[in-house]
């Protein structure tokens, strides 16, 4: 079996740096993809220092250039890349009558757009290679949560995004699946519990209360199900959204 090469959106920290730090131990050369290069080196330094391979790429996912010339970095530097985690995003919660178009429009493009131009940019590798791997990151906000109309939006297209890709390139032997999880203790949770003026530790125990498990996700958590969804062993699952909430959630 040749060795995949993946690359991660959004891997600077938090699930996307779990993810790639998961995937480099899993055996895959990993493309490490944020706003910046400088951004990924701790992810980069954490794969390296444990025997991987990784690469820093900096981009913008919503500029369809930006993302052609990272993946045609990760090409020439680790490989041409058959496995695409599209992670990256960001919030701008607010109620419906005090959302700006601008931040309508941000989140739109960094999810949406963001994963159809680097999908777009894999899939002709993945199909010369006859094997691919697409995992999209959706939320359990795709079934709708208060003052966030732009990021349910955003979560929920991901969900119709991946199931027409498993449609689409399931034929090429390329899946595509989505993650949606839950409470996940992240540097964004955190700047949401400081938002709202709820200390962070508090903010995940109620979250934890409501949750059948009783504890929040963590990072790793995520990491464990998008490593399986790329594993060899996963290619007859396609079209999925795993919800990894600690409870059903669908």
């Amino acid at each position: 079996m040749p060795q995949r090469v993946a690359i991660v959106s959004g891997a600077a920290r938090g699930i996307g740096a779990a993810i790639a730090t998961r995937l480099a131990a899993d055996g895959l050369r990993v493309g490490v993809l944020d706003l910046t290069a400088d951004h990924c080196a701790d992810t980069v330094r954490t794969i390296t220092a444990a025997g991987g391979q990784a690469v820093a790429l900096g981009a913008d996912v919503s500029d369809e250039a930006s993302v052609a010339a990272a993946v045609d970095l990760l090409d020439q530097e680790l490989g041409a890349p058959t496995v695409v985690v599209n992670n990256a995003g960001i919030t701008r919660d607010n109620l419906l009558f005090k959302m700006s178009v601008e931040d309508w429009d941000a989140v739109l493009g960094v999810h949406l757009r963001g994963a159809f131009l680097l999908t777009r940019a894999v899939q002709g590798h993945m199909i010369d290679a006859g094997w691919g791997r697409i995992v999209n990151l959706s939320s359990i906000s795709a079934l709708g949560n208060r003052g966030q109309t732009n990021y349910s939006a955003a979560k929920a297209g991901i969900q119709g995004f991946t199931k027409t890709l498993a449609i689409e390139l399931g034929k090429f032997g390329i899946t595509a699946n989505a993650i949606a999880p839950g409470f996940i203790a992240t540097d964004m949770t955190a700047a949401t519990a400081e938002r709202i003026g709820i200390p962070f530790e508090d903010y995940q125990a109620a979250a934890a209360a409501e949750i059948p498990v009783q504890r929040v996700g963590r990072p790793e958590d995520i990491a464990h199900t998008a490593s399986f969804l790329v594993s060899e062993g996963a290619g007859f699952v396609s079209g999925q959204v795993v919800y990894v909430a600690g409870g059903p959630k669908n």
